[in-house]
């Protein structure tokens, strides 16, 4: 008989790290010798449902390798949703046949909540119809926003991204400030919960370090609270700086950013605090002010990525397989760290039918008492996930990242009927 092939598929917005979990799958599934084929999805699930698999086999083992450090989706992400088996079973009755076609027996899917979701009514529906598959949904989102893991690969090297550019923004604006602008508002992702703009805070080695204030999802907005604080800081220090998660909202759950369009996932589409916070400022003092919105160059920045991201998001990878091999299925690895003041990490495991749809928010006690800062248990979690650096190679000043072939198996199904729009 011959070995079962593997899918993988990278789901959602993707990472600096994301790659480095499709290197440790392919490389595990590869010295197992228990598995055949490893199928890559073009563009996430879609590549399943429209049967456009990339066979990983025609890349050498060089080009995997630099996977791990090379940022974005290598095989291509997407925002797309299964409904629920009632609603959609034609879809997931599509997946099957193609599994069914490709010999496949086992799925690994790479992403956040709604991927995880997707996984486990995926293990559902296989075992429904009686077609053996092991699904292990592999973590990953920089918004750190999974329950029953530490923390979620992608989000570390974010961090790191937006402390470093906040103390180096802050610097620049102290220079400046005696005769130019006085307020910088560094606007960074973050839906619900306010991780990324947490780790802001890191930049503060010193009092009055910036930031000077920090804007969370978790703590409702309120305008003139906001106003005499910004004009606190530029009398005390000569200039304010800010880092403001996309998802601040006021106290009735509007968010400050007035969006009203929505993604794939249903999600409202966020992105405009800077600009809205800087003209409140503007028009109640007139200070000179100057914002900047991280976006995707916080989630891309592989060549400043955070060593221990690195290193998880490979064993994670890695662990997928292990669990697949094992015969496991409707779980995720997860990071379980270590007691004690050294930093120590495992693999722990989740079962996926508690991880779906979860949103896990920053604590209270990691915010401020006056709501405005991280304390020290927020320092002390999050230090260690910027922790080293892991350089990519560089070539005439550039750093050197994978190139793929792409190269697509052959098709044997007809081609799907796409979901009808209501």
């Amino acid at each position: 008989m011959p070995k079962k092939n593997a899918f993988y598929a990278q789901s959602g917005g993707v990472t600096a790290v994301i790659n480095a979990s499709a290197c440790g799958v392919i490389e595990t599934a590869k010295a197992s010798k228990a598995i055949g084929t490893v199928y890559a999805g073009k563009n996430g699930i879609l590549g399943a449902l429209n049967e456009e698999l990339i066979d990983t086999s025609k890349e050498t083992a060089a080009t995997i390798r630099q996977l791990r450090h090379t940022p974005s989706g290598a095989f291509g992400s997407c925002r797309y949703k299964l409904k629920s088996i009632d609603d959609s079973r034609a879809e997931y009755q599509r997946l099957i046949e193609v599994f069914k076609a490709h010999n496949i027996g086992h799925f690994f899917y790479n992403g956040g909540g709604d991927s995880q979701d997707t996984t486990h009514k995926l293990a559902e529906f296989s075992a429904e119809v009686g077609y053996p598959l092991n699904c292990i949904g592999i973590p990953k989102t920089i918004d750190n926003d999974l329950p029953l893991t530490d923390n979620c690969p992608g989000f570390g090297s974010v961090a790191k991204y937006v402390a470093i550019s906040t103390k180096e923004a802050a610097l620049d604006i102290a220079s400046m400030c005696e005769s130019s602008t006085k307020v910088f508002i560094l606007e960074v992702m973050g839906r619900n919960a306010g991780w990324i703009a947490a780790a802001g805070g890191l930049a503060i080695q010193e009092d009055g370090d910036a930031p000077h204030m920090i804007i969370f999802p978790e703590i409702p907005f309120e305008r003139e609270k906001f106003l005499r604080r910004v004009n606190q800081n530029v009398k005390k220090h000569g200039y304010c700086v800010i880092v403001a998660s996309e998802g601040a909202q006021d106290a009735a759950g509007q968010y400050l950013s007035g969006s009203t369009g929505t993604d794939a996932f249903g999600h409202i589409q966020l992105g405009g605090v800077a600009p809205t916070l800087a003209e409140m400022i503007k028009r109640k003092f007139g200070y000179k002010y100057h914002w900047a919105m991280a976006d995707y160059l916080q989630r891309s920045a592989r060549h400043i990525a955070s060593k221990t991201d690195v290193e998880q998001a490979y064993a994670l990878g890695e662990a997928a397989v292990q669990f697949a091999l094992a015969g496991k299925t409707a779980v995720m690895p997860t990071i379980v760290r270590g007691k004690g003041k050294q930093y120590r990490w495992e693999i722990g495991e989740a079962p996926l039918a508690k991880v779906a749809n979860v949103e896990k928010m920053l604590p209270r006690h990691f915010i401020s008492r006056d709501g405005w800062g991280i304390t020290e248990a927020a320092r002390s979690y999050l230090t260690p996930l910027i922790a080293g650096e892991d350089y990519p190679p560089y070539k005439n000043g550039l750093p050197v990242y994978a190139r793929l072939k792409k190269v697509l198996a052959e098709k044997k199904l007809p081609k799907r009927r796409k979901r009808r729009k209501r």
